[in-house]
Order: structure tokens, then sequence, then C-alpha cells
């Protein structure tokens, strides 16, 4: 099936440039082209009029727009891509009216989302060796985009050679899929929207094109620039950590596998590998691939969770959905071995009754296995201090926690509903939730390097400062 390709030309001040660029898109490509749509931000010049001369020269299916206020480079992209989805088009390649990117690279350009080999291709500089200082970058920006690129690419995630080109084509129906509407009407909208289309595991395809350099190229505020992308880029990471409102990472679920080593999940997999195969209810198994873990080493789980996720059946021996707040449902049984509350207590209004209850479900000689954060931790104890207590997305101050804990608080509330401790730990920030996950949701990596080991480091000298979580094996007393 044929798609429907538009181009968006964003123009500013480029009276001087605007008829050479749509003169310079291949005839066989235009002939091929759905829409083209120049938007013209509220430029000082000429170039509104420009436009609607050339539309009356050409054939092109050229509209001309000008937005009564200037927009920003970032609100003027979102007004052409709500323009693209309105239009029903399929795919959308970004072209600057300044020239500064070759439009006889556009054939190019959509191939890929022509054959739907990915959701966006990217016009890449840095692809061919020394080819950008060839086409007359400037050293200072040549060096500071290899340096933003390589840390955008570790904070996020990605492979990318470039991050700062502005040539760029997107399927419309990764733009639907993505918020791109929330990101900055600045020039670091470019760097949110590689964070969205990453978050939301859309593939991106980069391609080399030349570079051009002239003085007609708007020069943009380049410590202000690098400041924005390495914030965006810097909040994205926090983000998957549990800092802050996790709007930018909006694909993820809140409950995620956390496999990293010395991670609360890798600590109750580590208690468990000695055990002889056991009878498991795992409450709060989310998807189910802690219980997946527990059933490859031999045990028998039953999950019991408010939802019911995608694959969950697959992955336990038996699952039963029931809200915890009301208890466990009583046709779940008794006589279990070991009992896995894991990131659970803290999202109940009355915590106390679970604890009874799962007390009461334990084989004589059966453990209860609990993770709760830690609100002692630093971070909490920061935001309180500082007087900008709220929620986040996720975390410590997850806004779906109805109780919180301190190490104290929490042993005295178990020990209170009869159990004794057998041993406890303290485990750091999950930093392996940053990795790339996987489509099914797990995530890869291990959260290695200094930053990781420092903070390992920080939560055994001093685990109520420094713990991220705090996790319990109870027996009852």
């Amino acid at each position: 099936m044929t798609k429907k390709i538009g181009i968006l030309v964003v123009a500013y001040n480029a009276a001087s440039t605007l008829h050479e660029v749509l003169d310079r898109i291949p005839a066989d490509f235009a002939r091929r082209v759905e829409h083209v749509l120049v938007c013209d931000d509220a430029s000082q010049d000429a170039t509104y009029l420009v436009g609607l001369g050339y539309q009356t020269l050409t054939d092109l299916p050229l509209t001309v727009i000008r937005h009564a206020r200037n927009l920003g480079y970032g609100g003027n992209q979102k007004a052409g891509y709500r323009w693209a989805i309105d239009h029903g088009l399929d795919i959308v390649v970004l072209l600057h009216g300044d020239g500064q990117y070759a439009p006889e690279m556009l054939p190019e350009m959509v191939a890929p989302l022509e054959a739907d080999e990915c959701d966006a291709v990217f016009g890449s500089r840095m692809m061919v060796k020394g080819a950008a200082r060839r086409g007359g970058m400037p050293l200072y920006k040549y060096v500071g985009n290899r340096i933003l690129t390589r840390v955008e690419n570790a904070l996020v995630g990605t492979e990318l050679s470039e991050w700062h080109s502005g040539y760029r084509a997107y399927s419309v129906g990764a733009l639907r899929d993505i918020p791109f509407e929330r990101n900055s009407d600045g020039f670091d909208f470019d760097t949110e929207i590689i964070i969205q289309l990453h978050e939301a595991g859309k593939s991106i395809r980069e391609i080399p094109i030349p570079t051009y350099y002239g003085d007609e190229i708007c020069h943009v505020n380049g410590l202000g620039y690098a400041r924005d992308v390495t914030v965006d880029a810097l909040r994205y990471r926090l983000h998957r950590m549990g800092f802050g409102t996790g709007e930018s990472a909006f694909a993820h679920t809140d409950y995620e596998m956390k496999p990293g080593p010395g991670s609360s999940h890798d600590r109750i997999l580590s208690w468990m590998a000695n055990r002889p195969p056991a009878r498991v209810l795992d409450l709060g198994c989310a998807a189910g691939h802690l219980a997946e873990a527990l059933r490859l080493a031999g045990h028998q789980v039953i999950g019991v969770d408010v939802e019911k996720c995608e694959g969950v059946g697959e992955r336990l021996d038996e699952f039963h959905q029931a809200d915890l707040a009301g208890g466990i449902p009583p046709e779940v049984g008794d006589g279990f071995d070991v009992v896995i509350a894991a990131d659970v207590l803290e999202h109940l209004p009355e915590p106390k009754r679970l604890l009874t209850q799962i007390r009461d479900l334990l084989s004589p000689r059966g453990v209860l296995i609990a993770s709760v954060p830690n609100f002692g931790h630093w971070y909490p104890r920061l935001r309180v201090l500082s007087g900008r207590f709220d929620y986040d997305r996720r975390g410590i101050l997850d806004r779906g926690h109805l109780r919180f804990f301190t190490r104290a608080s929490f042993e005295r509330l178990v020990t209170g509903c009869g159990y004794r401790i057998r041993r406890r730990t303290a485990t750091g920030i999950p930093f392996e939730v940053t990795a790339r996950g996987s489509s099914d949701g797990r995530t890869s990596g291990a959260g290695g390097g200094a930053l990781p080991t420092l903070d390992r480091a920080a939560v055994a000298l001093w685990p109520t400062l420094f713990g991220y979580q705090f996790v319990y094996e109870l027996e009852p007393a």
C-alpha cells in the first residue's frame, strides 16, 4: 500500500533561502508527496510572502501558514506534526527552511519508513568519518556534538551516532504513540522526542547525510542548549530510577523486575536458592517474572494481584486476581512454606491485617519474605527538609504508596503482628532499571559502574540513610 508522505518545512526568517530549498526537492520524489507544509514561525522578514509567491508558481501540493506568534523551534514542530496527524499522513519529514539539510536526500530519508523497517529515520553528519568537518562544521560544534551525544547515549541507553541533527523523518503512527506535545518549545525538543521514541520502544534508523554550514544558519545558544539536553537526558534516567514525576518514563510499568546484583529481587532469589522445592505464595506478583524465576528453581508458585498482566498465567502455577486491601482470597489455600510480599505492604491502607493473615497461612516452618521502601533514605529526607515533599510516579515516594516505613517503624509493625526477624538486609538505588527494557517488560544490564559501587558502599556503611529498600525474612514468633 502506497504511504502518504508529507514534508514539514519549519521556517523562521528564511526569506532568502526558502525558495531554493523548495526548488531542490527532487522532481521524482515531489510527485509522490501528498502535502508540503511550510510553517512560518512569525518571522520578522518576508518568509510568509515568499512562501505564498512560490505557491503560485509550483505544482507542489504546498500549504503555507504563518503563526500569529513565535512558537519556538519545538512549538513549530508540534504544530506541524499535529497537522500531519489530522491530515492522515503516514510519513512526515522535517526539513529546515534555511537550507542546512539537503532536500536531495529526501528519497533516502523516507525509504526505510516506506518499507516498514523502522519508526523514525535520522540523518547523521557523524556516520562518515571526517565528513562533518569537511562540510564546514566548526570544531567547537563538532567536539560539543560528539561529547553531548556520548553523554546522552549513556544516560538514555541508546547507540546513536548523533543526537543533534535536525534532519528527521517519522512514522506518523509513531508520533501518535508518544506525548510529543508535552515537550519543550525550544531547541531541546529534538532531544526529548528521541527519549520518547526510545521509551516507547520505537526503532530509529540513521543514514549518513552531507553537512552544510552557512551564514544564514540560526546560531543556537550553545551553552544553554547543552545544559537543556543534558538535563533532559538526566531527568529521564532519574525517572527510570524512581525519582521525580516519571513523565518521561511513560511507557514503563511501575513495578518492573529488578534483576541487578544487590537489588531486592536479587536478594529474594538468593535467599530462596538453597531452599528445597517449596510451596510459595507471591503476593502482588505483577507480571510474574519473579515467580517465573522461582519456578525455574523448582518451586511451586501461586500468585495474587489486583490486575492480571499479560502472560502472568504462563509464569505461575496458579494465579488469583484479588485486591489485597480486602485480604487474601480463601481459594488461595494455606500451608505455604514461603510467602513473598515484595513491594506490597506500602500500598495497603491496613498492612497489619495482611501480615496477620499471612501468619495464619504459613506452614509450621514457613517464613514471610517482605521488602519495603525506606522513607528514611536521603532522598525523601531531603524532599521533606526542603519543603518540597510530593509524590513521584514510582520509587520511594510512589504516588500509589499509602504507608511509609523506616526500618524502626516497620520492625515495630511486624513484631506487633507476631513475627520474629530471622534476617534483614538493605538494598541500594536500583540503577539496573535504567537499562533498556525488552518488549516483555524485563530489563537488562546490571547497573555497573562507579555510582552503583559507591551507593552499595554507602548502604553498607549507613543503611538507614542510604538503604533504598529493606528486605526481611520473618517467621512467626
